[in-house]
């Protein structure tokens, strides 16, 4: 029906327009132009709160719809504004009939398309054009370059690329103002953008425009220029002099450029700048002197250059300042004390330059003063008395030299400070008890001073405290039993002091808990079960203490732990059997001369010894049985004998007898297993040819978690005939299938048979392995169906398909991934792979991190799939590993490619990278194009290199938030290291991710 309506509406469009044409023209039809071109207009958008409803066909004119404005004396629409009503679909031809058309703003919608050239139709009225915050792709129409009359455009935050035709601005003798930030554009600015001499608002910050600004000489010329926006761009070389001459210029942003050479020596004269913003880019020389001039500045910012000089005594001057950055430099001298005169002054960072002398106490006199940054400086002396005494959010002072003690705190600081950061310092003296009354703290660092205290009592009290460092402070006393009340606390680092007595019981209140860090202290007793509590626990260092007794078997439980150390206490006793301590290395337990580990030597001391019993029917575990026991029986060095006695060399003799005759046994056991199954296969397959028909093999069917897995299934192919295919891949072919009177849903792969274990006792065992890796984030094998001729394994189905599913292959009525949803997925996946990696005795290695092996379950969780099939195929034909690296093109790691090198888990950690870019760009990890193959990773480090990475994030998402895209991004290239041994391990990964979603002030530094 509506396309029936919409071939209707072009045919009256079409009739109106000849008419118009032949002079066929009345007032009532020039009335229905209006009406027409709206409702022709309207059929080409999806209008999902129906917003548009009033729109009616059958009106005579749409002076009373929503959204429209008429000239009240003609009668005829002349403003069409529709900003964010959810609008999507294109622009369609409806337009071009108004013709007395002033305004259009459809800002903050999703409409899509390119933008349509018969926009350049209503060129004798049109004043007015906002299509900003849409999703419009494709260049500028060249036919835009007849809007004489346009006095606002702006084309901002759409994906609109290419270069701006040259030609745009042949007639913009009325442009006051101009956007077209936050798309692809690219190369040069036109030269004819200089003819715009009505200019007052120039914005094409966020895109890829480069080249020299020899542009920029034209633009000093526009007197009337206000605010100029050139920031994340590629522009490179030295800003040209003559900027004096825009007297009314109020806002200059020219950051994340590649601008260079010194600053302009005259940006000084321009006397109503409020707003200048030069930072991230290669400036030299020292800030220039005119810009004492500037009294009505109220922002300014240039760090992260190669700035040099003294730091100016005139910037005091400048009574307006709220807002000064100027760290990353290489700026020396002194901190003036007239910087007390800047009354206004809110935010001040002069961090990472090589400032010395004393913070002046006229600091104090900044009242309004709530950030401040000194970090990474020489500063020394003492901390003002009274800078306490301020409304101050945050406060770092860390990495300079200061002495003596830490002032106490106001009243009005307990309210307002969130972030103290004094680390790295010579401070002494009791750390203050009103350390306890800041109220509103987040994140406290005192760590690397010498304040010889005990710990401020009330911490616990502190409800969102979520870092405490003390690391290295020459605390003495015990931990406070409640340092945990809060129950925020995520981050406790207490390495390196003189602390004594026992790990408080009550730690276990610590259930935000993600690290603890406690070694090198005096700490002694046994380790708390509460311990256990401590879910969300992924790093625990108890290093070098005193500790004493068993490891509570309770901790083994702790799921997320991904490395732990107990190294040099006085630990006896066996390892929890789960988590992560099966598997720590020797350093992570040498030292505790009692606890039981083959990795250990010495003594093995349990409070209640087990006898070891050689079971001789035992099938699995004869060979451990008789190793345990061996070393058991062999007596230990004395320090006063120099050689065994006879009996003693007798016992081991025997033992070693003993153990050769089970190797001997357990070898002729598994060749004549061997040999009677091919022996049954043989005459099987006799049987079969002698009859001239085939019958069905007979095999295995087992559920895991089933009572019924002992049942026979006699043709295996019916249990395929009833499934549905729903994917395919190098491992084999995946159903659907519903078991049971309950419907239970499952997957069945059914594996390729090239090289798949050829033996049921094997195939069983490796597959329990597999079945044993129970992970939220993990795909849950239920069981398996074995004979020769087929292998299946059975496993979990999700509802939301796979991440290829979801983001390369989605219906258009399918909404895109939200980023919340993508960091989900991250997350996820990197917690499955870091299990498979650390949670077993040998990694479990995927070799296949790709989307369409990523599974999501009816909230998006992420659940890995495939892991582990290489064990079972473990001699894979080339035919297959070829089809392998063919389909999981750009995932592969580039050592797979060397037979010489050793292979392990880094290779999934590569494919994980390559994952984290296709998951925040949208794109493939190799496109091809008509003239050249894009490779993503090359195209990412690329745009990182040129500050320009956030241009590659994937259009569909509407919104996400900056500081947590781009970190994820560098995680990214670091993980697609070309050298293996420079990729982190997953555990770290994941603790990478943790700190990203919940950013700290410094946290690289609590590692």
């Amino acid at each position: 029906m509506m396309g029936f309506i919409l071939s209707v509406s072009y045919f009256l469009l079409s009739v109106v327009t000849l008419l118009d044409c032949n002079g066929g023209s009345g007032v009532s039809a020039q009335l229905n132009d209006d009406v027409l071109g709206l409702i022709v207009f309207k059929l080409d958008l999806y209008d999902p709160f129906s917003s548009l409803a009033s729109w009616n066909e059958d009106d005579d004119n749409p002076c009373t719809w929503r959204f429209v404005q008429c000239n009240p004396v003609t009668g005829r629409v002349n403003g069409v504004l529709l900003d964010g009503l959810g609008l999507s679909g294109k622009i369609g031809r409806g337009l071009e009939k108004l013709q007395y058309l002033k305004v259009l703003s459809l800002s903050h919608n999703n409409i899509t398309g390119s933008i349509s050239p018969a926009l350049a139709l209503t060129d004798k009225s049109l004043e007015r054009l906002n299509l900003s915050h849409n999703s419009f792709s494709g260049v500028i129409p060249t036919s835009l370059v007849n809007m004489s009359s346009i006095r606002f455009l702006d084309f901002s935050e759409n994906l609109l690329s290419g270069p701006v035709p040259d030609n745009l601005f042949d007639n913009c003798f009325s442009l006051h103002y101009l956007s077209l930030a936050g798309n692809m554009f690219e190369g040069p600015i036109p030269s004819t953008l200089s003819r715009c001499s009505l200019l007052n608002g120039l914005n094409i910050s966020s895109n890829h425009f480069s080249g020299n600004p020899e542009f920029l000489n034209g633009i000093w010329s526009k007197k009337r220029l206000r605010t100029l926006d050139l920031s994340n761009n590629a522009f490179s070389g030295s800003v040209p002099d003559g900027i004096s001459a825009l007297h009314h210029l109020k806002e200059i942003l020219l950051q994340d450029n590649q601008f260079s050479g010194p600053l302009p020596t005259d940006i000084g004269f321009c006397l109503h700048l409020k707003r200048l913003d030069f930072g991230d880019n290669l400036f030299i020389g020292a800030l220039p002197e005119s810009l004492q001039r500037l009294s009505s500045l109220t922002f300014l910012r240039v760090s992260n250059n190669m700035l040099t000089g003294e730091f100016p005594e005139w910037i005091s001057k400048m009574n307006s300042l709220e807002y000064i950055e100027l760290s990353s430099n290489g700026f020396t001298g002194t901190l003036p004390s007239s910087i007390g005169n800047l009354k206004s002054l809110n935010y001040l960072s002069l961090s990472n330059n090589k400032l010395t002398g004393n913070i002046p106490m006229s600091l104090v006199s900044c009242t309004r003063l709530s950030v401040i940054r000194l970090r990474g400086n020489i500063f020394g002396g003492s901390i003002p008395e009274g800078l306490f005494g301020l409304g101050l959010e945050e406060v770092d002072i860390s990495h300079n030299e200061l002495k003596d003690s830490i002032p106490l705190g106001s009243s009005k600081l307990f309210e307002t400070l969130l972030t103290l950061d004094l680390s790295k310092n010579n401070l002494q003296g009791n750390i203050p008890a009103e350390m306890g009354l800041l109220s509103n703290l987040r994140y406290l660092n005192l760590s690397w001073n010498n304040l010889q205290s005990r710990m401020p009592p009330k911490l616990g009290f502190l409800l969102n405290l979520t870092v405490i460092d003390l690391r290295n402070t020459a605390l003495y006393g015990s931990i406070p039993g409640d340092i945990c009340d809060s129950g925020s606390l995520r981050i406790l680092q207490l390495d390196g002091n003189l602390l004594n007595g026992s790990i408080p019981e009550d730690i276990g209140n610590c259930t935000s808990l993600s690290l603890l860090s406690l070694s090198h202290n005096n700490l002694s007793g046994p380790i708390p079960k509460s311990m256990s509590k401590l879910n969300k626990l992924q790093i625990l260092k108890l290093e070098f203490n005193e500790l004493s007794g068993e490891i509570p078997q309770e901790l083994g439980r702790l799921e997320n732990l991904l490395a732990a150390n107990i190294s040099y206490n006085q630990l006896t006793g066996r390892l929890p059997d789960g988590s992560i301590f099966p598997e720590l290395d020797k350093s992570s337990l040498q030292g505790n001369l009692g606890l039981c580990s083959p990795l250990l030597l010495g003594p093995c001391k349990m409070n209640v010894p087990k006898p070891l019993v050689l079971d001789p029917y035992a099938y699995n575990n004869q060979m451990g049985d008789h190793r345990r026991r061996n070393e058991s029986s062999i007596p230990s060095k004395s320090h006063h004998h120099t050689f065994l006695g006879i009996s003693a060399i007798i016992s081991i003799l025997a033992a070693l007898l003993i153990i050769f005759g089970i190797i001997v046994i357990s070898i002729l056991n598994v060749s004549a297993r061997r040999k009677l199954m091919f022996v049954e296969n043989a005459l099987e397959s006799m049987c079969t040819s002698s009859s001239g028909s085939r019958s069905p093999s007979r095999g295995k069917f087992i559920l895991f978690d089933s009572q019924s897995s002992s049942d026979w299934i006699s043709n295996p192919e019916s249990l395929l005939n009833k499934a549905s295919e729903i994917g395919e891949g190098v491992f084999g072919t995946v159903y659907k299938i519903s078991l049971g009177s309950e419907g239970r849903t499952l997957a069945i792969k059914r594996l390729v048979t090239s090289n798949v274990i050829q033996y049921l006792e094997d195939f069983d065992r490796e597959v329990r392995v597999l079945g044993k890796a129970r992970h939220p984030n993990l795909i849950a094998l239920k069981g398996y169906y074995w004979t020769p001729e087929m292998q299946l394994l059975v496993t979990e189905y999700e509802t939301n398909g796979s991440l290829q599913t979801q983001l390369h292959e989605r219906l258009p009525s399918t909404p895109p991934l939200s980023w919340g949803n993508r960091f989900k997925i991250l997350m996820g996946i990197a917690k499955g792979l870091a299990y498979l990696h650390h949670s077993f005795g040998s990694p479990i290695i995927h070799y296949s991190i790709k989307p369409s092996n990523i599974l999501l379950d009816e909230n998006f969780n992420p659940k890995i799939s495939d892991f582990g099939l290489t064990r079972l195929l473990r001699k894979m034909d080339k035919h297959v590993m070829s089809n392998r690296f063919q389909s999981a093109l750009g995932y592969v790691a580039p050592e797979l490619a060397c037979q010489s090198l050793r292979v392990n888990e880094k290779c999934d950690i590569y494919g994980f990278g390559v994952m984290i870019l296709e998951l925040v760009t949208g794109r493939r990890p190799v496109e091809y194009g008509e003239d050249n193959v894009v490779i993503l990773t090359d195209h990412v480090k690329v745009l990182l290199e040129q500050g320009n990475v956030l241009d590659c994030v994937d259009p569909s998402m509407s919104e996400y938030p900056e500081d947590e895209v781009l970190p994820v991004l560098k995680l990214a290239m670091v993980c697609t290291s070309q050298i293996p041994s420079s990729r982190p391990s997953m555990s770290e990964v994941v603790q990478i991710l943790q700190v990203i979603k919940a950013p700290i002030p410094h946290s690289m530094e609590v590692f």
